[in-house]
């Protein structure tokens, strides 16, 4: 992995502001709805307002290869290039291109697009075939690592038995790909950290997926009702039991609602906890909606939550927190980056039922200016997130210039 900000010569730096023609790879992409895919359409979307030329290789919805053509993503027209995929059949959405395919079809792409920057999602497939042919013609790699590997498991449909070694090789294939790169990224200081120690690199940049904020409604002011929201895919790595038991030590005269946003594998198996818990009337299942809808189901909220044990940042958290949400979550990996204990929420132990609920019912019956400090919190500390920071530093990236403050 080369260091980013070299000393360049007067005659690059001359061409410091011409448009860049960008080749983003993604395992996952609209219309996927995961933390992932949304920060790969932000940043392909940003990336076209400054006046580049991007273009995207993702998977197909079907096992058949689409001429590459314009899509309009997050209101902006990029050109799609959709590979060849099959569902992941242990996966409700998850579609893949097959592994000994992708360095065909990175070729390929490569030859129509001749971009000046190549920046993978992952380093699982697509991005590993990409990273490797792009490295082969001395084309420049920046890689952010969306990937828990620890996550993969859930799908991996293989037994129990062979965890530990999965894992320690999808960790070392990633290094592989990684050592390719010119720069990696990763949502937070944390999760840099956690990286770089998994891993064995050094220099990961922390880098927010960052977010506009002018695109939620916050409501700074007292809800007329209780209602707890979780947004996010319906996985077991979110640990939604978790809420949904927490629910239930929860005082009945505070009348609390629930609203699960998102869809998953997991949502057959909680609809049935949530009937047999007794929720049935206080739980709504939403799955998909979309952005006006889920903004407004935001803007009505009293408190996000959110149990999940692998968020390496996670978007739906910054999108409650621009909409003037305080946040209760698990003490667990990125989310302690978002959310400051007694300022913005809440934490609590991981897992811990008794103790999310008593720090629900902190945030349910705190008076007006209490909950009021609290939303303020949330949005002071959404700011440092602008999705304005993260396109200045990821354009510094790919023109291997020094990275703004």
């Amino acid at each position: 992995m080369t260091s980013p900000g070299d000393h360049r010569s007067s005659s690059e730096s001359a061409q410091s502001t011409r448009p860049l023609k960008i080749l983003i790879g993604a395992d996952t992409f609209a219309p996927d709805i995961n933390g992932a895919a949304r920060f790969a359409e932000r940043l392909a979307a940003g990336l076209v307002q400054r006046g580049h030329e991007v273009h995207v290789a993702a998977p197909n919805s079907a096992y058949r290869r689409a001429a590459a053509r314009t899509e309009v993503i997050e209101g902006e027209p990029m050109t799609m290039h959709r590979l060849p995929s099959v569902r992941w059949a242990p996966h409700d959405w998850l579609r893949f291109v097959w592994p000994w395919r992708a360095k065909h079809y990175a070729r390929a792409v490569l030859d129509r697009v001749q971009p000046d920057v190549v920046h993978i999602q992952s380093h699982i497939i697509i991005g590993r075939g990409l990273s490797r042919i792009a490295h082969e013609r001395g084309i420049p790699v920046i890689a952010t690592n969306h990937v828990m590997a620890e996550n993969l498991l859930d799908h991996s449909a293989m037994p129990r038995a062979w965890d530990a070694q999965i894992v320690k090789w999808a960790w070392a294939d990633a290094a592989r790909t990684f050592a390719l790169t010119r720069a990696v990224t990763t949502p937070t200081r944390r999760a840099a950290d956690f990286l770089e120690r998994t891993v064995g690199i050094s220099g990961v940049i922390p880098i927010s997926c960052g977010i506009d904020r002018s695109h939620y409604l916050p409501v700074v002011g007292p809800r007329e009702k209780n209602r707890i929201i979780f947004v996010g895919r319906l996985t077991a790595e979110k640990q939604i039991d978790v809420i949904l038991h927490a629910m239930t030590k929860l005082d009945p005269a505070l009348d609390v609602t629930f609203d699960i946003v998102g869809g998953g594998d997991q949502r057959k198996n909680l609809e049935n906890l949530t009937r047999d818990l007794g929720l049935a009337d206080r739980v709504t299942f939403h799955g998909r909606i979309s952005d006006e809808e889920l903004r407004a189901l935001y803007s009505r909220a009293s408190v996000f939550v959110i149990a999940s044990i692998a968020e390496l940042q996670s978007i739906a958290t910054m999108e409650a927190m621009a909409s003037a949400l305080p946040v209760v979550a698990a003490d667990a990996v990125a989310l302690p980056h978002l959310v400051h204990d007694g300022e913005n929420g809440y934490l609590f132990p991981p897992g811990d039922v008794t103790v999310l609920a008593e720090r629900l019912t902190t945030v349910l019956t705190a008076d007006a200016a209490e909950y009021e400090r609290m939303q303020r919190a949330s949005l002071d500390g959404v700011a440092v997130h602008d999705i304005t920071r993260t396109l200045d530093t990821f354009e510094a990236l790919y023109r291997d210039e020094p990275l703004p403050e």
